[in-house]
């Protein structure tokens, strides 16, 4: 809901109040964001600056300094001396501006997008018009979107005047607090380390954060967000951002010298100049704002329902997602289309719903040297083509799904021989190689029309159902002969991206296609406006994961998260974990496996097929559910998230173990969403053990001795294993959420009875909750 009267503007969501009012000096005042509020009178939230103190300037005898107001615009070089979110050489030949308030307008139609991804079916927008003496107009569009209590915010800067303009800062939002008792989350890593959450304290200074790689980067995320002072999961003030865009991005919070917080967010600045010739136009992407005061979970869920409401492609908003299998981990490279239909045979059989073939299926790509760029079916691995692996798969109940690498080009490739001009180089200097690939200049209208025909061509001439877009490198050497000023060279370069994105997802809505870059690396919301799902993280260490999944579900909801089941030790890391706990960590999103199959012991088999019959009977409430975190791996030994359907009827419990304390302080395991008067079954997921894993200390129970690693225990364990505790109780969810529960003593050495959890390092637990 909009209100404007007398120069006041009072956007309400559901849940928060935006509240600005154009002063006398022409400057438009933030005079409140937060929980909603009804204001008659909005004298008591001005800020009472009447004059400046010791050095401070004023533009106008009479009136405030700058420095004293929350501002949604500042003018530059006017007495403002914050960082602000435009930064332009104005006609006159300097820097300095005086952008003063003209009008606003509210109304239902959507925000001009400019080409670029941008959230669907918001409730109302506002336009706030600002003018400058050189003839530079500013719009300041938002959109409402009540339900999600999201407020989105984008900017254009327009040139009417004689001369040209050059921007050098052109951020989608600005953002004034009247305080600074807030403490910095942003979600920070690099490859197969994605989306640790990382803590700062706001003092008096700016902290600036972002990614300048080419795209949004594994090492900083665009989600960020601030907390009030003693703000936790449950309660308190927590203000989340975003941005739907997938370049370069940066953002910074600047607390100033009377303790007001400005936070400012866009497209990054280092390298960008854009130039407005006289009559055009520049417009920011947009930029993501919501509060909450229900804590970092309230925050997290206007974000999920913003997401999941108006980002994801509308065919797959509400659409259950395929259990999937990939082949990359289990074959790499070395593999034909025998191999490849061997190991889906046994996939088929334990459930899975969609085989997806990943690198090496074309040109001469038996290795990552070579290939890339040349989308022709490699004969000799697939004699029967694409279309026939696909006839064959089907025959077996399995959707078919490809992997690609559109924007890379190998120099060992049929592309680089014939258009070797057609990478991202500069002249003059070798360009660098990243995974021996070069990117393609996406900035060249025929390099987009070559990837749109090479890779539509594949895609009509078989059934592919799924799409893996991956892109495996940085950009560097950035630099287009189709670009006469080379500061424009990146967001033309996500443009251009976008473009390939709208003439091939757009066209083939029915296509389920995945976002990738080494994993995470542009996981943003520009990529889920195209594709729903986007593959998290290479790293399938189910403990790292846990970490990244943590991180990822403060932005993001787990509809969203591609998340694999591998085979042990980990190929990122090493590392063994149980398979169970493989499956727990990779249930709360969107599950595949990446693993040969066929190397699965009998009763691993009959353990995926249990873990896939389970997740296939939970799969709309995994996906789609309220996600809730319980225990935070970056602040606490283990983890735990609960996901809750929306009627409350149900739930699921993951709960997870780091390294194995033993004989420590084990306290109720208390859930959260439930409905408080509503009786409820908490029952933990069967699972077994392996006798094996006791060693020696199985002899303890044993009437005679055994060689825990000999004939007689190794045959015993393959048929026979131990089942894990089973424990069930009824309780209201008031009890579940308060008080919780106390489970079953965890093992203890030489005192094992059938009332024990057998627990070992990284073991896990799901229990699954039902109303009765």
């Amino acid at each position: 809901m909009v209100e404007m009267k007398d120069g006041v503007i009072m956007m309400h969501t559901d849940k928060t109040s935006y509240i600005l009012e154009a002063r006398r000096d022409g400057t438009l005042e933030n005079l409140y964001y937060g929980g909603r509020i009804e204001v008659d009178d909005v004298s008591p939230l001005r800020a009472k600056v009447d004059a400046g103190y010791g050095m401070d300037v004023v533009r106008h005898e009479g009136m405030a300094a700058l420095s004293g107001l929350c501002l949604e615009l500042s003018p530059q070089q006017r007495g403002d001396y914050r960082r602000g979110a435009l930064l332009a050489r104005m006609p006159h030949g300097g820097l300095a501006s005086d952008y003063a308030f003209e009008k606003a307008k509210m109304g239902f139609s959507a925000a001009p997008a400019g080409g670029m991804p941008h959230a669907k079916d918001g409730d109302e927008t506002v336009t706030v018009s600002f003018s400058e003496p050189s003839g530079v107009s500013v719009e300041l569009f938002y959109t409402l979107f009540e339900k999600a209590d999201v407020i989105t915010k984008r900017v254009r800067i327009t040139n009417h005047g004689q001369k040209p303009v050059l921007l050098l800062r052109a951020l989608s939002s600005q953002l004034d607090l009247p305080r600074s008792d807030y403490s910095l989350y942003t979600l920070s890593g690099a490859w197969a380390r994605e989306c640790h959450l990382k803590k700062k304290s706001l003092s008096q200074g700016i902290q600036m954060f972002g990614n300048n790689t080419g795209s949004s980067g594994n090492q900083c995320n665009p989600f960020f967000f601030l907390a009030e002072r003693g703000a936790t999961e449950q309660s308190g003030g927590v203000y989340g951002f975003n941005l739907v865009y997938s370049g370069n991005h940066e953002a910074s919070v600047e607390v100033d010298a009377q303790g007001k917080t400005r936070v400012l967010q866009g497209i990054h600045s280092d390298g960008f100049s854009w130039p407005l010739a006289p009559g055009e136009s520049f417009l920011t992407p947009e930029a993501v704002l919501t509060f909450s005061e229900e804590g970092k979970t309230g925050m997290s869920h206007n974000m999920h329902r913003f997401i999941k409401d108006h980002i994801l492609p509308k065919p797959w908003r509400d659409r259950p997602r395929p259990v999937l299998l990939n082949n990359w981990e289990g074959t790499y490279f070395n593999f034909n289309e025998q191999k490849l239909l061997s190991i889906a045979k046994v996939a088929a059989k334990l459930g899975v719903e969609l085989f997806v073939l990943d690198d090496g299926w074309f040109g001469r790509r038996d290795n990552d040297r070579a290939g890339l760029g040349d989308y022709d079916v490699d004969r000799k691995k697939l004699p029967s083509g694409l279309a026939g692996l696909a006839r064959k798969l089907k025959t077996l109940g399995l959707d078919f799904g490809l992997w690609f690498e559109p924007e890379m080009v190998n120099r060992d490739s049929r592309l680089f021989e014939t258009h070797p001009d057609w990478i991202v180089q500069t002249p003059g200097y070798e360009p660098g190689q990243g995974r021996n690939q070069y990117v393609l200049d996406l900035c060249r209208r025929e390099v987009r029309d070559y990837i749109v025909a090479s890779m539509g061509e594949v895609l009509d001439s078989a059934p592919i159902a799924y799409v893996k877009w991956d892109m495996n490198r940085y950009i560097s050497d950035a630099f287009s002969p189709a670009l006469q000023d080379q500061g424009t060279f990146f967001h033309r370069f996500t443009m251009g991206l976008y473009d390939l994105f709208e003439r091939i997802c757009t066209l083939r809505p029915d296509i389920l296609f995945e976002g990738c870059s080494s994993g995470g690396n542009r996981f943003d919301l520009g990529v889920l406006c195209y594709m729903p799902q986007i593959w998290t993280s290479d790293d399938t260490d189910a403990h790292i994961r846990q970490k990244i999944q943590t991180g990822a579900s403060y932005g993001y909801p787990p509809c969203t998260m591609g998340c694999h089941v591998s085979a042990v030790p980990n190929h990122q890391t090493l590392r063994s974990t149980p398979l169970d706990t493989r499956f727990n960590t990779a249930a709360f999103g969107l599950l595949g496996y990446e693993l040969d199959v066929r190397h699965l012991t009998r009763e691993e088999k009959e353990d995926v097929a249990a873990q896939i019959e389970f997740y296939k009977n939970h799969r709309g409430l995994l996906q789609f559910g309220d996600f809730y975190r319980l225990v935070n791996p970056f602040e606490e030994d283990g983890c735990r998230w609960i996901v809750v359907s929306k009627d409350k009827s149900e739930a699921i419990v993951g709960d997870y173990m780091d390294l194995l304390q033993p004989n420590s302080a084990v306290p109720p395991m208390r859930l959260r969403g439930l409905d408080a008067k509503t009786l409820y079954t908490v029952a933990v997921r069967p699972q077994k053990v392996n006798i094996k894993t006791f060693g020696g200390i199985i002899n303890y129970i044993l009437p005679v001795h055994m060689n825990p690693g000999g004939f007689v225990i190794n045959t015993a364990s393959k048929v026979y294993r131990l089942p894990t505790e089973k424990e069930a109780y009824k309780a209201t969810g008031e009890l579940l959420c308060k008080a919780g529960v106390q489970r079953m003593q965890a093992f203890s050495g030489a005192g094992y009875s059938e009332y024990m959890r057998i627990i070992s390092d990284f073991s896990s637990r799901l229990y699954v909750v039902k109303r009765t």
